[in-house]
């Protein structure tokens, strides 16, 4: 599986912005797809999850409520929803997929085989 993210840009605080994973592969809808971000000097921070079917959603407790995760599997892509955006959600945004079909991952990125490039967002006070 290749992932390909994009979305990424700058925003001002409280506005939106809404990020795209793109997979290669024709059994994207049989892997659950996992978000991350990475802060400067920081370590990957987790998310939120999808399942592969789109029904199952988890989310760290930093961006419930304000993130979303869906996907549109016949697009084999995944999606990051990202409303009332702080300047501490400035950061490098990752998709991930773990190698084993029809597997939760959880939150740990060491679950995660497969990444994208990374889209970075910046958030301005």
């Amino acid at each position: 599986v290749q992932l390909q993210a994009s979305g990424g840009g700058l925003v001002q605080a409280g506005g939106s912005l809404r990020l795209s994973c793109a997979a290669s592969g024709r059994t994207f809808s049989s892997y659950v797809m996992g978000w991350f971000r990475q802060a400067p000097g920081k370590e990957y921070e987790f998310l939120g999850a999808i399942s592969w079917t789109g029904i199952s959603t988890s989310y760290a407790d930093s961006v419930k409520g304000r993130f979303t995760i869906s996907r549109d599997n016949a697009k084999n892509t995944v999606y990051l929803q990202m409303n009332s955006l702080k300047p501490e959600d400035t950061a490098v945004y990752y998709c991930a997929a773990p190698k084993s079909v029809h597997r939760w991952a959880g939150g740990k990125p060491t679950a995660y085989d497969y990444w994208g490039q990374g889209t970075l967002v910046t958030v301005s006070s």
